[in-house]
């Protein structure tokens, strides 16, 4: 019998499945929804997702996950299906801090089903809250960035967790370079500043 591979805590960037067949994934996939393990079956679908897999397909593994591993299943597991997300992982991780600090870069997904470039865009923000904190806030209206506050559906957190804990100053300039480096790459971007 085979060793499963199992990702455990690896961050979603690293693709811990990467190397597997896609029926290996996909038997996986069908074992940690069986199992209730919402970290396994999220890097099932976080490499689906990433190699292209049909929107449809993605959409039904996220609902089966969402049904029967709600409680265990990471932050960094989008809620819905973004084609560009891929595209989204391969620009953030173009970017890295040289010192560690108090601040977060952190993402969130806009609805703009309402415009022409829709249905979705990204907020890009840094704070020295943590994400899901900052997130929180907006949603809140404090310190409210409007789109965020009107337009916000989810926090991002996959292709941002390794620019965190940064300096204020490198997490600004990370910022700004990030969402000009995504608008660059085609997404409608919010913030930046």
């Amino acid at each position: 019998m085979k060793r499963v591979r199992r990702p455990a805590a690896a961050a979603p960037a690293a693709r811990p499945l990467a190397t597997l067949a896609k029926s290996r994934v996909e038997a996986q996939l069908r074992a940690a929804v069986a199992a209730g393990d919402g970290l396994a079956g999220a890097h099932c679908i976080h490499e689906l997702w990433m190699r292209g897999e049909f929107a449809a397909n993605i959409e039904a593994a996220l609902a089966v996950l969402w049904q029967n591993a709600a409680a265990s299943i990471p932050e960094w597991l989008p809620m819905r299906y973004v084609d560009w997300l891929p595209r989204l992982y391969e620009v953030a991780l173009s970017f890295s801090a040289r010192r560690p600090g108090r601040c977060n870069v952190y993402l969130v997904l806009l609805d703009f089903a309402d415009r022409n470039r829709g249905p979705y865009g990204v907020y890009v923000g840094m704070s020295r809250y943590a994400p899901a904190q900052r997130f929180d806030q907006h949603k809140a209206g404090i310190h409210a960035a409007g789109s965020v506050l009107r337009r916000g559906i989810e926090l991002l957190a996959g292709p941002t967790l390794h620019l965190q804990h940064l300096a204020r100053s490198e997490a600004l300039r990370i910022e700004a370079q990030l969402a000009e480096a995504l608008r660059d790459a085609g997404l409608l971007v919010e913030g930046g500043h």
